[in-house]
């Protein structure tokens, strides 16, 4: 059966980061099935992805973010469209919208929370907001059918909080894409040569990839800044950039990079590093793991479903820089290590194909779906059971 799709996402195109890479591959999948599905986000954004048209929300930038606000336009693409069931990408704003709107047309939804939002706020200096947020944030997904989340940490947040009917819904990897071969093509040995230029023998390359904003916490790799056998490498861009430049001295800033680009950056690394501690899941250490590369991650969040301590690489302890450094240098000293692990991570993500989870997400929409219609249809017999108990009671 074909299906409708509204897909209402807090972030979209051109900004790059977890949420609209997920939506992105969703957007992939439904087109490849032959579904239907139409976008809002936060405008300024691309007309139509996929095929698909795309509806630009007004929208206000904070912190290098654009952020949408409810409106009228939102009422009306979702009335017009008749979606079977809509998909809440990150809900906060524009999509606690459109889930409220949903709930009282009847529309069956499926929320995916993907974003520590309380505890970016605590890293910008607005901790007294986070109680707050989380309040918001039960009665958001309490709008929804179903509220799927990519890692076991994230489900204990949602279940602390009081969110109910949830699932767990996790992140693909494109592993022909992001791939080692990218290392020794002419192309990735240039690169590494020009990152490598004027090191020491046995240098490794220790890198970053991502949005450079506070609550990512960059800045922790100035542990490094005195050790001359690494080379830091930081690829990504966003606010803290000036500052980060500052900070890391000695550091390769790539900028932001996509596509083959992006591919061979991961691939030159020997070690990659994952700096923040509230992420939901870790996007990145996949794509890292799938170019086999080893990482090193905080024992937090979403890396602990992802990096299988010891086996494709480290974590530390949250907030200790000492261990960071520590399980940097173990690998750089060791490079049979790093191969092995950098192999382990490949085997580790290859079955998490964008492919498999996005059949598992249409099973999602399958169930809120048939749930909806199950309701309806017991609201229906209770109506004629009353209709039945009207008519003969006064025959």
């Amino acid at each position: 059966m074909d299906v409708r799709v509204a897909i209402v996402t807090e972030s979209f195109l051109p900004a790059a980061n977890g949420v609209t890479t997920s939506v992105l591959r969703v957007l992939d999948h439904l087109a490849a099935r032959g579904h239907d599905a139409v976008v809002v986000c936060p405008g300024p954004a691309p007309r139509r992805y996929a095929g698909f048209p795309v509806v630009q929300a007004s929208s206000f930038s904070y912190r290098g973010f654009r952020a949408a606000v409810p409106s009228l336009q939102l009422v009306k693409t979702l009335d017009s469209f008749a979606p079977d069931v809509l998909h809440a990408a990150s809900p906060f704003g524009l999509g606690a919208q459109a889930l409220v709107l949903a709930r009282r047309r009847g529309v069956p939804t499926v929320a995916v929370f993907q974003t520590d939002v309380a505890g970016f706020a605590r890293k910008h200096g607005l901790s007294a907001t986070a109680p707050g947020i989380w309040r918001w944030l039960r009665y958001v997904h309490a709008c929804a059918d179903l509220t799927l989340a990519p890692s076991s940490a994230s489900l204990a947040d949602l279940a602390a909080a009081g969110v109910e009917r949830t699932e767990w819904w996790g992140r693909g990897v494109d592993a022909e894409t992001y791939h080692p071969r990218h290392r020794t093509t002419p192309e990735g040995a240039a690169l590494r040569r020009r990152l490598l230029a004027g090191a020491p023998e046995g240098a490794v390359l220790v890198g970053y990839v991502g949005r450079l904003a506070p609550e990512k916490r960059v800045e922790r790799l100035a542990v490094l800044n005195d050790d001359p056998r690494v080379r830091l490498v930081v690829v990504g861009d966003g606010p803290s950039r000036p500052a980060l430049e500052r900070q890391l001295p000695g550091a390769a800033f790539l900028g932001r990079l996509d596509g083959a680009e992006l591919a061979r950056a991961y691939a030159a690394l020997d070690v990659f590093v994952h700096t923040g501690t509230h992420e939901t899941f870790g996007q990145t250490l996949q794509e890292a793991m799938a170019s086999g590369v080893t990482v090193v991650a905080p024992a937090a969040g979403g890396p602990l479903d992802v990096v299988a301590e010891g086996d494709t690489g480290y974590l530390y302890a949250p907030e200790d820089d000492r261990a960071l450094a520590g399980a940097v240098r173990v690998l750089a000293a060791d490079p049979a290590m790093r191969a092995r692990m950098g192999e382990a991570g490949r085997r580790r993500v290859l079955p998490r194909s964008w492919a498999a989870l996005g059949e598992a997400l249409l099973g999602h929409y399958a169930t809120v779906i048939d749930r909806a219609e199950a309701r309806v249809a017991r609201q229906v017999a209770g109506f004629e059971r009353h209709q039945y108990s009207e008519r003969h009671q006064y025959s």
